[in-house]
C-alpha cells in the first residue's frame, strides 16, 4: 500500500511539474481576444497628446491579433514621469497596459533626473507617429505682444512670460532658451497640461509658450487663423520650416558651441516625437504584435485619413528607430548632459 502512495504521489507531482502554466501556451491572438487592453496618456484632456491617443486607441485594435478592446486612461504629472513611473514598477508587464509620453521623459531617464524610477531601454518601445519631420516647435506670443520678432525680446523692458507645464517639453526648451540664447524671458511653471497655459495666454498671465505646430492646429487653430498669435522662432529642425522660411532656428542663434551642442541635445527627443511603448518584460510574441500592430495602423488608410481630420501630423517611425535615438541620447557627452540638467535646475 506504502509503495502505491508513493508511486502516485510521485506520477502526480510528474504531472504538475511537466503541466503548462496558465497562459504559457497561449497565442498572442489567444491572450488578446476578448480582453481589454489599457493605453495609458500621459497629460490631461484636450491636448495633442490626448487627440492622439484617443485617435490610437480607437484604430489600434484592429491591427492586434485577438482584436481587443483599447480604452484610453489619462495619467498626467511631472510632464509624463507619473505615467512612466508606473508602467515600469506598477503596470502588469504581460502585454495588457500599454502608454502614450511626452516625447522628453526617455531623455529624462538617460539624463538621470532623481524622480525617474525607470530605465528607458528596458522599455518595449512600439513606435512613434512622428519624427518631426514637417513639425516645428515654436516660440509663440500672443498678437497683443510688443515683440515683432525674436531680437525684439531682448529690447522690452520686461521678460517674456512664457507659460509651461511642469516636467514638460514646453518647460525644458523655453529654459534651454533663455539660457543658451539669453534670452529675455521669464518660464512660468506649474501649469498642469497644454490647456491651461493656452487660458493662461487668454488671461494675460502669460505672453506666450513654446508649443509645436501641430499641437496648435489640433487644440487652437482658430487662433493661427485670425493671426490672434504669432510665432517668433523654430525649435527642433536642423533647417527651417518651409512655411516659417523666414524665422530662425535655436541652432542658428546659438552664440557657442556649447549652446549648439546643448540645444541640439534638448532637440533629439523630437526625433520621437509621439511615442507609444509596453513596460519591460512582456513577452516577446505579444511584444512583437503589438509593435507590428503599430507599424500596420500608422500604414492605413482610414487612420491616416483620420489623423488628417483631427489635425495629428504623421511621419511615423518603429520602435528599433527610438531605441536608435535613445542610445545616441546616451552617448551625448557628460558636460552637455551636465549642462543641460543645470539650465532644468535653474530657477526664475
Amino acid at each position: 500500500m506504502a509503495r502505491r502512495i508513493v508511486r502516485f504521489t510521485v506520477a502526480a507531482f510528474a504531472v504538475l511539474v511537466c503541466a503548462p502554466l496558465p497562459g504559457a501556451a497561449q497565442s498572442a491572438e489567444e491572450f488578446y481576444k476578448g480582453r481589454t487592453v489599457t493605453l495609458v496618456i500621459s497629460f490631461g484632456p484636450g491636448g495633442l497628446n490626448d487627440i492622439a491617443g484617443r485617435l490610437v486607441a480607437q484604430h489600434l485594435p484592429r491591427f492586434i491579433p485577438g482584436h481587443p478592446r483599447v480604452v484610453a486612461q489619462n495619467m498626467p504629472g511631472a510632464g509624463g514621469l507619473v505615467a512612466a513611473n508606473h508602467l515600469f514598477n506598477v503596470a502588469p508587464q504581460d502585454g495588457s497596459v500599454i502608454a502614450q509620453l511626452d516625447r522628453s521623459v526617455a531623455q529624462t531617464g538617460i539624463r538621470g533626473a532623481g524622480n525617474v524610477k525607470f530605465d528607458p531601454l528596458k522599455f518595449t518601445w512600439l513606435g512613434s507617429l512622428s519624427n518631426y519631420g514637417n513639425e516645428a516647435y515654436l516660440l509663440w506670443v500672443n498678437a497683443s505682444h510688443p515683440a515683432k520678432s525674436v531680437a525684439d525680446i531682448n529690447g522690452l523692458p520686461a521678460p517674456t512670460r512664457l507659460g509651461a507645464v511642469s516636467g514638460g517639453t514646453n518647460m525644458m526648451v523655453s529654459l534651454v532658451a533663455k539660457e543658451m540664447l539669453a534670452l529675455n524671458v521669464k518660464v512660468v511653471r506649474g501649469y498642469v497640461s497644454g490647456p491651461a497655459v493656452w487660458l493662461a495666454m487668454d488671461r494675460g498671465e502669460v505672453d506666450g509658450q513654446t508649443i509645436g505646430l501641430t499641437s496648435v492646429m489640433a487644440e487652437h487653430p482658430e487662433k493661427w487663423e485670425r493671426r490672434d498669435i504669432r510665432p517668433l522662432l523654430q525649435f527642433g529642425r536642423a533647417d527651417r520650416l518651409p512655411v516659417f522660411a523666414d524665422l530662425p532656428t535655436a541652432r542658428e542663434l546659438a552664440p557657442t558651441a556649447e549652446a549648439r551642442a546643448v540645444i541640439e541635445f534638448a532637440e533629439l527627443p523630437f526625433l520621437t516625437s509621439l511615442p507609444y511603448l509596453a513596460p519591460p518584460n512582456v513577452p516577446a510574441d505579444r511584444g512583437r504584435a503589438l509593435q507590428a500592430a503599430f507599424a500596420a495602423m500608422s500604414r492605413d488608410a482610414a487612420f491616416i485619413a483620420e489623423a488628417g481630420k483631427r489635425r495629428v501630423e504623421l511621419s511615423p517611425i518603429d520602435g528599433d528607430a527610438i531605441m536608435a535615438v535613445l542610445r545616441r541620447s546616451a552617448t551625448t557627452p557628460k558636460s552637455v548632459i551636465d549642462r543641460f540638467n543645470v539650465i532644468l535646475e535653474t530657477q526664475n
